[in-house]
């Protein structure tokens, strides 16, 4: 099983990057504030006015150490990433089933009902541990969601299981408001919206799916599948559809229990977000630590994995299900086993 290594998020502004031997290290007004041996990292994730030397960024791509810019928000920007590892012939394969409309709507199906799952089973945690006679919005959604679920166990087209993602989705999100227990008045959530977010939850969601993607996009790299090439989410310039696809198993598991933790054990303040004038809202660099902290930490709690039957890190499931995907492209299994929490 693979070690899970820790992702260094660099948030400073103004921080340098460098190479010293096997070590990368982190320098600020020319002041040395960190020194980490290369082989303790999973990735690099640089926020804003950061900057990289050559060397390093060199040294990251021979070490198959990730290396990624985004903007102080949280918005993509680009990858580093050195010679495309695992074998051509997994990726052609790759690119010749996605070109299938049946294989792939095999795939996306085996995604979707990953993610309609544990959209559901985050409601029915919270009912049981919040529920009330107020709940029943959340009770008919979890309804709905079991409806959906036993849909697809039929095979499908695409534009059909897109359709049923959306609207899968429009339902989820329609009561996660009420799963916000705390801090009602500055928390508050009507609808998912992005690009920019409009309110904290968005914000502090769509956080969460920045750094969820890539850890995604990695691990589908590190088996030597091509993270741009999907099945559900089609090909688009600039987008890593396979990571999306493989991601909508594990949004809510992850990212959005850890949003509402943050949310409804006051780890996170209104007063950590701000909004421009065009109302987009964004976090302040203590609000985005705090998150980065909380994000690794879930990372290290360990799950009991539905498939492989083995206790692994939260961590390493992007890894187990890139693993998973890539022997389904081979042939060594049937289908693309989704992860299901239980």
């Amino acid at each position: 099983m693979k070690k899970l290594l820790n992702t260094l998020y660099v948030t400073t502004q103004g921080a340098y990057l460098s190479k010293e031997g096997e070590c990368v290290l982190v320098s600020v007004e020319r002041q040395v504030r960190l020194r980490l041996p290369v082989h303790t990292i999973g990735g690099i994730v640089c926020f804003g006015n950061v900057s990289c030397s050559p060397f390093l960024m060199g040294f990251c791509a021979e070490k198959d150490v990730g290396l990624s810019f985004l903007t102080e928000n949280g918005r993509f920007l680009a990858r580093i990433k050195g010679e495309v590892s695992g074998n051509v012939l997994l990726r052609r394969q790759q690119f010749r089933m996605a070109d299938d409309e049946i294989i792939s709507a095999s795939v996306a199906r085996s995604c979707l009902i990953g993610k309609i799952a544990n959209s559901r089973t985050v409601l029915q945690r919270f009912l049981r541990d919040h529920g009330s006679d107020l709940d029943e919005p959340v009770r008919n959604v979890s309804g709905r969601l079991e409806k959906t679920f036993d849909r697809l166990k039929r095979a499908m087209a695409l534009d059909e299981l897109r359709g049923i993602e959306g609207d899968s989705a429009g339902d989820y999100f329609s009561v996660f408001d009420n799963l916000i227990t705390a801090q009602k008045e500055d928390f508050m959530f009507s609808c998912r919206n992005r690009r920019p977010p409009l309110d904290k939850v968005n914000a502090l969601l769509s956080f969460l799916y920045t750094l969820l993607a890539h850890d995604v996009s990695s691990a589908l790299e590190s088996v030597g599948l091509d993270p741009a090439v999907g099945f559900l989410h089609r090909d688009r310039p600039g987008r890593d559809s396979l990571a999306l696809d493989i991601m909508e198993e594990m949004r809510s598991f992850i990212a959005d229990r850890l949003a509402l933790s943050m949310i409804n054990l006051r780890q996170i303040a209104a007063g950590e977000f701000k909004t421009s004038e065009s109302g987009a809202v964004t976090m302040d660099d203590n609000a985005r630590k705090k998150i980065l902290v909380a994000y690794q930490e879930r990372k290290r709690d360990e799950i009991m994995h539905p498939y492989l039957n083995e206790k692994i890190s939260v961590g390493l499931i992007p890894f187990v299900q890139s693993l998973l995907l890539a022997r389904f492209i081979r042939g060594d299994i049937d289908a693309y086993p989704p992860f299901i929490w239980r």
